[in-house]
């Protein structure tokens, strides 16, 4: 399944304007709270004023409550120019006494008569604005309910002014800040661009570290991170290429032999120089095997090592065991001894069985090898403090100054017997590594000759 791939661009950006938009949007719900109630306050004062002043033509004649508004102090009162205005007067005895019967007010019953009371309401299905006030004449009466009501156009067209001034700014100050985070998000963007575009021009076998001058911190370490990489891959570049140089070098010297020795045995002409030219070839097809089987194995593990081993838990007594048995024929052949000692118990490590044997294996036919006919090999298994592999024979040794050098691949102790190529113990020094193990190498016994390796298993 194909996932598909998120822009850093994209995400920067999402992530600096949604909380802006989630600000200014709050900033809008808060600016209508506000304008609203500073008009309610502006027009509720013009309200009660009006109440007010119909509260004064509350008269008490003949101890009866009167209302008397004439029709000129009527059509002053109602004229506006945007809403219309209502009023409605009523006793708590006798009920309506003047103005709109249907214009809704609250029951007197729960007024106090020295506050006022405000509250939304509709008459004709339109919705009005109402002030009620609560009075009682003087000369003593009934008390009176007075309220006058607007509708709200005034009121909707001062909150939409208030809106527009102040909605007006912050769409523009969002407009601003829009491109000036679009330009920056692009402009701090930019050196990966540019990193890009480097790296894109390169060629295959350009490993040269790129170039960090000028470049932000942020994008420094990864500029680091790339070159750090760019010397493994060519470290690993020259290796192979070196490796692939000395393989194809030692596997020409073999292959020559074998097609001087075919040419050879086609033109002999008796059968013993046909049965030597026979000979030459079988030795040399035994060595191209051999290193073609140790190639092999150097690619298995470098395989193995570049993902994630999948180890298992081995017995290495018995592993070892089982190797030296093998070897058993070989080392008769030298009329070497070749010993074994291990615990009675299983000694257990984490390991790739198949490696692990030729790990050993090397071992042995480097003991067999170049150790002296007649000798004797001796491998054993410890189990404490560590788990450890120990090879050793009764050689010639390895000089100090040589020890260093022997896990290199394709290289040979100047003056070494035999026909080797050089691989066995770098395939060991790289199984050991990734096994996590150590190699210590020295002589056999104080005072005595030969080698003694020591494979030890930490982990």
């Amino acid at each position: 399944m194909m996932h598909k791939s998120k822009s850093l661009r994209a995400q920067l950006i999402a992530r600096l304007t949604l909380p802006l938009l989630v600000v200014v949007i709050l900033d809008a719900v808060a600016s209508y709270y506000v304008a609203m109630y500073f008009t309610d306050q502006a027009y509720d004062r013009w309200l009660l004023d009006s109440a007010r002043s119909l509260v004064q033509e509350v008269k008490v004649k003949d101890d009866h409550v009167t209302f008397e508004l004439p029709p000129i102090a009527t059509e002053v009162f109602r004229w506006d120019d945007m809403d219309e205005t209502f009023y409605k007067v009523e006793a708590e005895s006798i009920g309506f006494m003047a103005g709109d019967g249907s214009l809704p007010s609250p029951a007197i019953a729960g007024l106090n008569q020295n506050k006022p009371y405000f509250f939304d309401g509709r008459i004709d299905d339109r919705p009005v604005r109402v002030a009620s006030v609560l009075t009682v004449p003087e000369a003593g009466g009934d008390r009176v309910l007075v309220s006058v009501a607007e509708t709200v156009n005034k009121r909707r067209s001062m909150m939409s002014e208030l809106l527009l001034a102040v909605i007006l700014p912050q769409i523009l100050l969002v407009l601003i800040t829009g491109f000036h985070i679009w330009t920056g998000v692009n402009r701090g963007l930019s050196p990966l661009r540019d990193l890009a575009r480097l790296i894109g021009k390169r060629s295959a076998r350009d490993f040269a570290p790129i170039p960090d001058t000028g470049v932000p911190l942020e994008v420094r370490s990864l500029t680091d991170t790339i070159n750090g990489l760019l010397q493994r891959l060519g470290s690993t570049l020259i290796t192979q290429q070196r490796f692939i140089e000395n393989a194809a070098h030692q596997l020409r010297t073999p292959l020559a032999g074998l097609k001087i020795q075919a040419e050879r045995a086609l033109s002999a002409d008796n059968p013993e120089t046909m049965r030597l030219a026979l000979s030459h070839i079988q030795n040399s097809a035994n060595r191209v095997a051999h290193l073609n089987t140790q190639l092999l194995v150097l690619a298995r593990s470098e395989s193995i090592s570049h993902g994630v081993p999948e180890f298992r838990l081995i017995d290495l007594a018995r592993l070892a065991r089982d190797c030296c048995m093998d070897w058993v024929p070989r080392a008769l052949d030298r009329k070497i001894e070749l010993g074994f000692e291990a615990p009675d118990s299983a000694v257990r490590i984490s390991g790739d069985d198949v490696l692990l044997r030729e790990l050993l294996g090397n071992l042995l036919d480097n003991a067999i090898g170049y150790g002296k006919a007649g000798g004797y090999i001796g491998v054993s298994i410890e189990s404490a403090p560590h788990a450890r592999l120990i090879v050793e024979d009764d050689g010639p040794g390895i000089p100090v100054g040589e020890q260093d050098k022997i896990f290199e691949r394709f290289y040979r102790v100047p003056g070494s017997p035999g026909d080797g190529c050089g691989l066995g113990l770098a395939i060991v020094k790289e199984i050991a590594d990734l096994h996590a193990a150590q190699i210590n190498i020295g002589d056999r016994l104080p005072m005595h000759k030969g080698t003694r390796i020591e494979i030890v298993f930490t982990g």
